[in-house]
């Protein structure tokens, strides 16, 4: 025995594959097989029997058990008829045993023939490997739908599909061929069927779409496999957490509720609730909910330009509303990524054909809200070039450096370049005279009272 094997290793042996596939487990005393060899105390014989047959080897040499109990030692003396021996391993030749069952006629086949008459057909490791494979490319098969993108959108969803063969992801969550074939199915019927406008309630969209209400519950493989294929569809970030989630789900208009996605507004117009509001000059908080059931849909007060500026951070809202109040034109606050509620407002604003400005955080995770925007909504950039960020930079005072991963800028290539070199964060606070003098300059008309 190999002096650095496992005590429980078998002895390789430098001899041709054996043919599992042309043994012939007969014929066979099966009485006399059970008394000989199927004692409990030889299952251990048996299964590594099995398993050279399983990976091809022949079934010659040693097999060695490193701590045998004395019903095993006694059932190994028994079957090759040797006296007691001690020691701490128990050593079984399988040549030896091969003899013994053929010269007793109780398996003229040999070993390999016995051990199938008492445990079944093998399958060779290899053909199972084989077979296994098949089994994942046919359940891999309903992302072929969505190979042959046909817009921007579909090549997004042919690139996660690839993906997802690659990483290994659905075997993680299926974790067999057989669960996986419906799996992926559902969740390619879904991602086909996203991004949905107007935002509807999860539950609501899988009832219509899947096997129930309850089939993109939090913490189901379905479920993570299609937040996966969403996320790709619309380019949410990276994260993590419930919020994130949520918000995940919602960049495809897909709910938890129409009550938790809101935005933050100032000075829209529509119906006497934001009419008083706008009046008093006072930010509201619109619901998805609010949104979705406005017989009239919110618009901007009257501006000489029919801009609406957007910015990320409510202290830029609330600044404005300080020192503006009534006067200051329609202004939107993201409050982080854009949430369903955001989206739907924005898009009915752009519609009416509203321009919409934006300006964010000068930093990584700013760039890439200003990308999710984007994606949904035309803006132009307000304040938030290259050229204004290295104004800004130059006169901000201790302003943190980057973190985080670098992100591309389509509407302003040179804005990613500009915040590589420079490495400073700078936040909408630090260039809150600028934003507020250019809310100033295009204030609105403040409306007559009757």
């Amino acid at each position: 025995m190999n002096p650095t094997a496992s005590p429980d290793t078998e002895r390789a042996e430098a001899e041709p594959a054996a043919d599992v596939a042309q043994v012939d487990a007969g014929p066979v005393d099966a009485e006399r097989l059970g008394r000989l060899l199927g004692d409990p105390g030889l299952a251990w014989l048996v299964d590594r029997a099995r398993q050279r047959m399983a990976r091809g080897r022949p079934l010659t040499g040693a097999v060695t058990l490193a701590r045998p109990d004395a019903s095993q030692r006694h059932a190994a003396e028994s079957l090759l008829g040797r006296a007691p021996r001690a020691g701490g391993s128990l050593t079984v030749r399988l040549d030896t045993v091969d003899a013994v069952l053929r010269r007793s006629g109780v398996s003229p086949g040999g070993l390999a023939a016995a051990v199938i008459a008492l445990t079944g057909p093998v399958t060779p490791h290899a053909e199972a490997r084989s077979r296994e494979e098949r089994a994942w490319t046919e359940a891999y098969g309903p992302l072929t739908a969505l190979a042959a993108p046909t817009d921007h959108e579909g090549e997004r969803l042919a690139g996660w599909a690839e993906r997802v063969r690659r990483d290994g992801l659905i075997r993680r969550l299926a974790r067999t061929p057989e669960a996986a074939g419906p799996l992926v199915a559902d969740a390619v019927r879904a991602l086909r069927a996203l991004p949905v406008s107007p935002p509807v309630s999860r539950a609501a969209f899988a009832a219509r779409h899947l096997s129930g209400a309850h089939a993109l519950d939090e913490g189901t493989p379905l479920a993570a496999l299609v937040l996966s294929g969403l996320r790709a569809l619309t380019g949410f970030p990276d994260g993590s957490g419930t919020e994130w989630r949520r918000e995940a789900w919602a960049s495809a208009g897909l709910l938890k509720d129409d009550l938790s996605s809101t935005v933050l507004a100032l000075n829209l117009r529509g119906t006497p609730a934001l009419d008083w509001m706008a009046d008093a000059g006072e930010p509201t908080v619109l619901t998805l909910r609010h949104l979705s059931r406005l017989a009239s849909v919110p618009a901007p007060a009257p501006t000489a330009t029919g801009t609406v500026h957007v910015c990320e951070n409510p202290a830029v809202l609330s600044a404005a509303a300080d020192t503006l109040g009534p006067s200051c034109p329609p202004l939107v606050c993201l409050q982080g990524q854009p949430s369903a509620a955001a989206l739907t407002l924005l898009r009915t604003l752009s519609a009416q054909g509203a321009e919409i400005r934006y300006h964010g955080d000068f930093d990584w995770g700013g760039v890439r809200i200003a990308t999710a925007l984007r994606r949904s909504v035309p803006w132009r950039p307000w304040r938030y070039t290259a050229a204004d960020y290295r104004t800004a930079a130059a006169r901000t005072t201790g302003a943190p450096h980057l973190t985080g991963s670098p992100a591309d800028t389509p509407w302003d290539p040179a804005l990613a370049a500009a915040l590589t070199e420079h490495g400073l964060r700078i936040e909408e606070e630090a260039v809150l005279g600028e934003l507020l003098s250019d809310l100033e300059s295009a204030a609105c008309p403040t409306p007559s009272r009757p």
